[in-house]
């Protein structure tokens, strides 16, 4: 038993070091379920797009920076990808953040992930996925946070304003960052264009609770520097500027 004990201790103190949530049972400042569309609107290119923005954000200095300076020093991160209603996947469960090195393996891991599905767009779907895991992650969390990162809007699966509902009743804040095409084709438009443009669709059906935000990403512009932008604030707990 006291091998066991000072494993455990050993465990938590040594820095950087990424181990499932569940293993240990601790406090965090932030749980963040990044949930992401790999649609059928979702190019190869794009989606390479958004691994390699998740993964530079995620190890860039001002991120871990503010991992660092957080109250515990320490979030936990899952990732979730989501096509239609039954291609819903958890491709990374929870890992602890503390530091550069257990950053770093969250991002490798996330890279050498290959595509889970494609199809239609159960943006319901995956939010409903997300609070479940969020309900059995098995720590203490400041601040529990669905990031959607999407193109398009819901249209099969789970209602979207049901799964939204049911998060914001279990306090969970759900933030987006949307995807804009500036010139999609004709037959594309009325799913990442709809009325009002995807922004204004993310900020009226996908977001909820204190402080949430869309950040905007237009498809030819840094998908990176929005992801450690909107990590930043999720992160730090900061208001989002209009």
């Amino acid at each position: 038993m006291r091998a066991v004990l000072l494993l455990f201790v050993l465990l938590i103190a040594l820095p950087g070091r990424a181990v499932p949530a569940r293993a240990v049972g601790q406090a965090v400042d932030a749980a963040i379920v990044l949930v992401t569309d790999v649609s059928l609107s979702i190019t190869g290119p794009e989606y390479a797009l958004e691994k390699q923005g998740y993964a530079s954000a995620i190890q860039s200095p001002a991120v871990v920076s503010a991992i660092r300076h957080g109250a515990i020093g320490a979030i936990a991160l899952s990732y979730v990808e989501f096509a239609g209603p039954d291609q819903i996947a958890t491709v990374i469960s929870w890992r602890i953040i503390r530091g550069q090195s257990s950053a770093h393996r969250f991002a490798a891991a996330l890279l050498a992930a290959p595509r889970s599905a494609e199809g239609r767009t159960a943006v319901g779907s995956g939010i409903a996925a997300a609070t479940q895991d969020l309900a059995e992650i098995g720590l203490v969390a400041t601040r529990r946070i669905i990031d959607v990162c999407g193109d398009g809007n819901s249209n099969a699966g789970v209602l979207l304003s049901e799964a939204r509902a049911e998060a914001l009743k279990a306090g969970i804040t759900i933030n987006g960052l949307a995807i804009v095409h500036a010139n999609p084709p004709p037959w594309l438009a009325p799913h990442v264009a709809p009325p009002g443009g995807i922004v204004e669709y993310y900020r009226e059906n996908v977001i909820g609770g204190p402080g949430s935000f869309v950040v905007q990403v237009n498809t030819d512009h840094d998908f990176t520097a929005a992801m450690i932008h909107k990590l930043i604030l999720e992160i730090a707990s900061r208001p989002a500027h209009p």
